[in-house]
């Protein structure tokens, strides 16, 4: 038998140093000189097939070649940083459906964390956000399986299925006793990316739910619309940020270069290979990816001067984040709200054939004036004391295994920004001390609906309202010169 392990272990250790070196491992991953290019890892190696050939002879059940190297594979990415993962086919082709705009489901961006599906943020006009599902909340059972020993794809595929069914989630919630049951029923979620109206004659209010591939030309329809229905030149702008997960780089780029002056620099991200540092700038071959159809050019004069104020809050991430930080760093917007976030790392899809691939974090992103938007955010020009639950909100800087900012001496949690709020009384829920299948589950039924953006109930856009009107607008039109790096 040891012999027999020996020999399947030396097989394996040969087929592994061999695809390592037909990729040229060690160059490629560290992009050195042949000089200083790291050897292979042989012991590590020599542990790995060991470890594998003890699993294939001696586990409780056979167990597959294809499934013990996806799962080596799936360890390796989910070890590094909360956003780089494994994409298998599924997985690979929802990331594609989702992009752009349609997918079936619940609305929840969500991440994993000590086995169990955290929950981001809900996404607006979904049947997550309507039910009151949180940022923060910890899912613990979908209907009656318990989510610890699931991988964060096989979560999602639960929660996901066809419209009008039902699913009841279990979540744990910072400063409940007791786990709270939601029963949601899944539809076609068709995410509206931009949604704009007119406050009154002069003032525009333009909301972006997510950055998709068609949000930048949505955007340019939104703001001609505005300005046609105001029987006034247009007096102040909102753009309202907040909730927005972010989403395709290329659609942040097309919405800060709508308001700031051509070839501004918009963000640049800094890695370790050459192709991950880039400068990306308002100009349409940041933008575009049909060069002939430049729809910035449709825009109306003055929306590169009317007073803006853009809303951000905890729930802002990274594409939103690139835009807040572009749009205060050029002077070119006040921020107004909550610290944002902080989710500022660049994902790479990286194609592996068979319609896999993995997500792989290969660069960080930083605002014009050099600032990380990494586990720190954005923080508003104006914060807003009245903001509830913010204090409480789930960050970057509070997942797992997060990139570190980057920046030496720059704090590595955006929540310093943010006010500390008094602890409960009651003793928290954590994954160690509940036990929801033997204990008792508290309905969701008295939960209140999440607030609305864009009502007249929303106070902080009542604030950016007070401040337009208040004469303290005008340093807000004001653009500063282009900064570059």
């Amino acid at each position: 038998m040891g012999d027999k392990m020996r020999q399947f272990g030396l097989v394996i250790f040969g087929v592994i140093a061999g695809v390592m070196l037909s990729l040229n491992f060690s160059a490629v991953a560290n992009k050195e000189t042949p000089e200083v290019a790291h050897p292979l890892p042989v012991e590590e190696l020599r542990a790995f097939t060991e470890v594998f050939g003890r699993i294939k002879s001696d586990y409780v059940e056979p167990v597959g070649d294809k499934k013990l190297i996806t799962e080596a594979i799936n360890g390796m990415l989910t070890g590094l940083d909360p956003h780089s993962a494994y994409l298998d086919m599924d997985a690979f082709k929802e990331l594609q459906i989702g992009t752009q705009g349609e997918f079936g489901g619940l609305g929840i961006e969500v991440s994993m964390e000590d086995g169990f599906v955290k929950v981001i943020s809900p996404i607006e006009d979904t049947p997550a956000f309507r039910a009151g599902i949180k940022p923060g909340d910890l899912i613990i059972k979908l209907d009656d399986t318990a989510v610890k020993g699931l991988s964060l794809t096989d979560a999602i595929k639960r929660m996901r299925g066809k419209p009008d069914t039902s699913i009841n989630l279990t979540v744990i919630r910072k400063g409940e006793t007791k786990p709270l049951v939601f029963t949601l029923v899944r539809a076609v979620i068709k995410i509206q990316s931009v949604k704009s109206k007119l406050i009154e004659p002069g003032y525009g209010y333009i909301r972006i739910t997510q950055f998709q591939e068609q949000t930048g030309e949505n955007l340019i329809k939104a703001i001609e619309k505005l300005f046609k229905e105001s029987t006034v030149p247009m007096k102040g702008l909102v753009l309202d940020l907040r909730n927005d997960p972010g989403g395709l780089l290329n659609g942040a780029v097309a919405v800060s270069a709508a308001f700031l002056p051509a070839d501004s620099l918009v963000v640049y991200t800094d890695g370790r290979t050459d192709d991950a540092k880039m400068k990306l700038k308002a100009s349409p071959e940041f933008y575009l990816r049909d060069k002939r159809n430049d729809y910035l050019k449709r825009l109306p004069p003055a929306i590169k001067t009317v007073p803006m104020i853009t809303l951000v809050n905890g729930g802002s991430a990274s594409a939103s984040e690139i835009v807040a930080g572009a749009l205060q760093d050029h002077k070119r917007s006040i921020v107004m709200g909550t610290q944002t976030f902080g989710k500022g790392s660049v994902q790479t899809i990286l194609p592996l054939g068979n319609n896999t691939a993995i997500k792989l974090t290969t660069a960080r992103y930083y605002t014009p004036n050099g600032q990380s938007i990494q586990a720190k955010g954005i923080t508003p020009d104006i914060l807003d004391e009245s903001a509830k639950d913010e204090t409480e909100r789930l960050r970057e800087a509070d997942l797992d295994r997060h990139l570190s900012n980057g920046k030496p001496g720059e704090a590595k949690s955006g929540t310093e920004a943010v006010k500390a709020a008094p602890k409960p009384e009651a003793k928290p829920i954590t994954p160690e001390n509940v036990k929801p299948e033997n204990g008792e589950v508290k309905d969701n039924k008295k939960q209140e609906p999440p607030a609305e953006f864009g009502s007249s109930g929303d106070q902080l856009l009542t604030q950016a309202m007070n401040y337009f009107k208040e004469g303290k607008d005008s340093a807000v039109a004001k653009s500063s010169a282009k900064v570059e790096h």
